[in-house]
């Protein structure tokens, strides 16, 4: 085994205490992973969509059972057919979607992905060409807390080639799906023209370069952050660079990629509605980030917010999901 195909002993030694649900796709990335979780005595279960776009879709559906009632995983399938435009949008939504309700069902605590190196190295590279911060290119973890479980993913420092040489070394049966190597997708023309020639030849560099980068990432966001819902907390530090970073994250979790000029409006006004959708205020201590609501509130839910400092934007927020504003102490 090459030893860049090492996993990361302390994701290792988490995974062995977490119930884990893994998405699994069949092709070459997922299986893998399947495999070395295996090779690692990792217990998880498998989550498998079928999107029934190519001829080899119910093959790779029959391939997740195959291997579930092999090694004895618990198989989760979801086959739901898509239509309109934008498929790669609706396709993670409903894929995501699906995956939040096993785990609020089952009471997973982990989702497994199988994005790797050459993943991490696409988006950095369209998000440097898009005048991005660091943050912003790093937008993936090896650990990423969401409101209700973890997302891990181990590979993030291994290439595909790589994966790939394990999966032929082991005689692993995978499939390969066309669509990525279509050039119509902004995505697969980075990974084709930039993002593969430079792992090929670079790729010990590149996976260290991002270590590196993770850790910095880690000094640009060091506090802690509160979430209930849809609203988050967060710690106001003194450095509004530290703060524009936390918010950009969070912002990013509501499905919101802010420009330089909605930047700019939320540390110069400090109370905004950016986009039309999100709410950012400051407080003298506290930053509240929450989805922009509309609502009639009583006197009594307005006054309580008044007396634990919520700001006025985000009160409608709380009153319209039914959050007590005294759970925010």
């Amino acid at each position: 085994m090459q030893p860049l195909l090492q996993l990361h002993e302390a994701t290792l030694a988490y995974l062995r205490h977490t119930k884990n649900l893994l998405a699994f796709s069949g092709g070459g990335d997922s299986t893998a992973l399947f495999f070395l979780l295996l090779e690692k005595h990792i217990p998880f279960d498998i989550a498998h969509v079928n999107y029934q776009t190519r001829a080899q879709s119910n093959a790779e559906a029959a391939y997740a059972k195959t291997l579930a009632d092999t090694h004895k995983k618990e198989l989760f399938t979801l086959t739901c057919k898509l239509e309109g435009s934008n498929f790669e949008h609706h396709a993670r939504h409903e894929r995501y979607t699906f995956f939040k309700q096993l785990i609020q069902d089952h009471g997973y605590q982990t989702l497994l992905t199988a994005h790797h190196l050459g993943d991490q190295l696409e988006w950095f590279l369209m998000q440097l060409t898009r005048g991005a911060g660091l943050v912003e290119m790093l937008g993936m973890q090896e650990k990423e807390e969401r409101e209700q479980y973890s997302i891990i993913r181990p590979l993030l420092h291994i290439s595909k080639q790589t994966l790939q040489g394990y999966l032929h070394e082991h005689n692993i049966i995978y499939f390969n799906d066309e669509s990525n190597d279509s050039l119509k997708h902004l995505r697969n023309q980075f990974r084709h023209d930039h993002a593969n020639p430079l792992i090929n030849t670079y790729e010990e560099g590149i996976a260290k370069s991002f270590a590196y980068l993770e850790e910095d990432r880690k000094r640009l966001l060091p506090h802690q952050t509160k979430r209930i819902q849809d609203l988050f907390i967060l710690t106001r530090d003194a450095d509004d660079l530290i703060n524009i970073r936390h918010i950009d994250k969070v912002l990013k979790l509501l499905g919101l990629l802010p420009s330089k000029a909605q930047r700019d409006e939320i540390l110069r006004t400090k109370a905004c509605v950016v986009g039309g959708k999100i709410v950012v205020c400051f407080e003298k201590e506290k930053i509240f980030i929450a989805p922009y609501h509309q609502e009639t509130m009583d006197k009594t839910f307005k006054e309580l917010c008044r007396t634990e400092r919520i700001p006025s934007k985000i009160r409608p927020y709380l009153y319209g999901v039914g959050i007590d504003p005294n759970a925010l102490r």
